[in-house]
C-alpha cells in the first residue's frame, strides 16, 4: 500500500554513532551497534478504526528521531511499518457504523497518512497492510504447525472448528525463547493483561491460557482466505507483524519499536512466533514509547479520551508546535496531555524562529554538535530542545541581524534533519 510524502532532510555531514537506547530486554541502556551500515527497525502501526491521537503521534515521533539520527550517522536505514486492517476491534467498529471494514480502514489510514505529514515523520521503507500480506502469513502459521509449536483447538458453542494457536510450552521446549523474555512482565503482569489487550484466556481446548491466536478460522460476517492446510480463516493479531518483518528485514533486525502497551502480549510473542520459524532473534533491541494521558488517565480509543492529532493541527499555528511538546517529553516517559503545555511548545517554538533573525556562522555547527550527542544518550530529546533553547536566548540577547554568508548548514537545516522540526 502506498506510504506518505515527507521530503527527506538534508544530508548532514557524517556523525560519530554513539548510540544507547534502553533495552526493554536487559531493562539497561545497551550500546546499539549497526552491522555494515545498515540499520534497520519495525514500528507496529495502527489499527484504523479511530484517528490518530496523542499517543500514537508519540511514538512515531519518537521512533522518527531514531531513523533521522542514524541518518545523520551516515547509515542505510531500513524501516518496515504495517497497518492492521484485519482485526477484531475494526470489524466492531465498521458494524457499529453500518459500513464496510475496509472503507473504515481506508479512511482512518488516509487521516493517519495525512497526520504523519503534517508532523513531518519520514515515511518508513517498507508501508504493508495485513491484507496484503496474509500468503505471508498463512506461510509462517504452516512452518509453526510443521515444527510442532502450533496446534488445532476444536469447536464449542462459541467458536468454529480450525482455530489455531501458538503453544507456549512447545515453543520453550523447542526454542532459546522464554515466555516474558522479551516484555519482561512476571507471570501475574501477563495473567492481567491478556484478556485486557485482546487475549482468550476463557478459550476451551487451549493447552495454556496464555497461548495466542495465529489463524482465526472462518466466523459468519468476517473477512477470510483459504489455505489448503489451514482452513478458511484469518491471520492472529500477533503473528501479522511477524511474517512482514520476516520478509522484509533481516534476522534479527536492529530495532523493534513501538508503544510501551505492546512489550506483552503483541511484541512478547511476535517474537516468540518468529524465533520459532527461524531459530534467530527477531530483533537485536526492543525499545518502548511510553504512554501520553489526558487528564492522569493514559489516552485510549476504547476509553475515547483523546486528543486527536487532526483535530490539534487545525487549532495551532503550526503542527510543528505540536512535535515540539511531543519531544519536551523524554520518549520512554509518561505523561499527560494539556492545553497549557500546548501553549508553552508553542511559545518555544516561535522563540526558535524569532532567533533566527540573529544567526551567525558557527552557531548550526554547535547546536549540530550538542543535538546529537543528546540523541545519542537514549533519544534524550527534552536535551537537544533545551540546547536549541539555549542558542535561541544568546542570539537574541546579541541582537547581531543574521549574517549573510552563512554555510549550506544552518540552524534551520540541522533542527529539520535531527529533530524532525521545520522552522520555516
Amino acid at each position: 500500500m502506498k506510504s506518505w510524502i515527507t521530503p527527506f532532510p538534508v544530508a548532514l555531514p557524517a556523525q560519530q554513532d554513539n548510540l544507547h537506547l534502553f533495552d526493554t530486554v536487559t531493562q539497561e541502556k545497551q550500546r546499539v551497534t549497526v552491522t555494515d551500515d545498515h540499520a534497520t527497525m519495525y514500528v507496529c502501526g495502527i489499527t484504523p478504526y479511530d484517528a490518530t491521537h496523542l499517543g500514537h503521534a508519540n511514538t512515531y515521533v519518537a521512533f522518527d528521531l531514531l531513523y533521522r539520527y542514524w541518518l545523520a550517522a551516515g547509515h542505510r536505514v531500513t524501516y518496515t511499518q504495517n497497518v492492521t486492517d484485519v482485526d477484531d476491534p475494526l470489524f466492531e467498529r465498521a458494524n457499529e457504523m453500518g459500513i464496510d471494514y475496509r472503507e473504515l480502514s481506508e479512511d482512518q489510514t488516509n487521516l493517519f497518512r495525512s497526520d504523519m505529514q503534517h508532523l513531518n515523520v519520514l515515511s518508513p521503507s517498507h508501508y504493508l497492510s495485513v491484507s496484503e500480506t496474509v500468503d505471508w502469513v498463512r506461510t509462517m502459521v504452516r512452518e509453526m504447525l510443521d515444527a510442532g509449536v502450533a496446534y488445532t483447538v476444536p469447536g464449542d458453542a462459541k467458536n468454529p472448528d480450525g482455530d489455531i494457536y501458538f503453544s507456549i510450552e512447545a515453543a520453550e521446549d523447542h526454542t532459546d525463547w522464554r515466555l516474558g523474555s522479551v516484555g519482561t512482565h512476571s507471570l501475574e503482569e501477563m495473567i492481567e493483561f491478556f484478556p485486557e489487550r485482546g487475549g482468550d484466556p476463557q478459550r476451551a481446548g487451549k493447552r495454556n491460557p496464555l497461548d495466542p491466536l495465529v489463524w482465526s478460522a472462518r466466523r459468519e460476517g468476517e473477512p477470510y482466505w483459504h489455505d489448503d492446510v489451514l482452513g478458511d480463516g484469518r491471520p492472529g493479531w500477533h503473528v501479522e507483524c511477524s511474517a512482514i518483518a520476516y520478509h522484509t528485514l533481516p534476522a534479527p533486525f536492529t530495532v523493534q519499536g513501538g508503544g510501551s502497551d505492546l512489550r506483552f502480549p503483541h511484541h512478547e510473542f511476535s517474537a516468540a512466533h518468529t524465533t520459532a520459524v527461524t531459530h534467530q532473534p527477531m530483533a537485536e533491541y526492543f525499545v518502548h514509547s511510553g504512554m501520553v494521558g489526558l487528564d492522569g488517565v493514559k489516552m485510549s480509543k476504547s476509553l475515547g479520551n483523546l486528543e486527536l492529532v487532526s483535530n490539534l493541527v487545525s487549532r495551532v499555528e503550526s503542527p510543528m508546535a505540536i512535535r515540539a511538546l511531543l519531544l519536551s517529553n523524554h520518549y520512554r516517559s509518561d505523561w499527560s496531555y494539556s492545553h497549557e503545555k500546548l501553549g508553552e511548545a508553542t511559545k518555544r517554538f516561535q522563540t526558535w524562529r524569532s532567533a533566527l533573525a540573529c544567526e551567525q556562522a558557527g552557531d548550526a555547527e554547535t547546536v549540530l554538535k550538542d543535538i546529537f550527542a543528546a540523541l545519542s544518550d537514549d533519544l534524550d530529546a527534552p536535551r537537544a530542545l533545551d540546547a536549541v533553547d539555549q542558542w535561541a536566548q544568546e542570539s537574541i540577547a546579541r541582537g547581531i541581524p543574521r549574517a549573510s554568508d552563512l554555510p549550506s548548514i544552518t540552524i534551520a537545516v540541522v533542527l529539520d534533519a535531527l529533530l524532525g522540526i521545520k522552522l520555516y
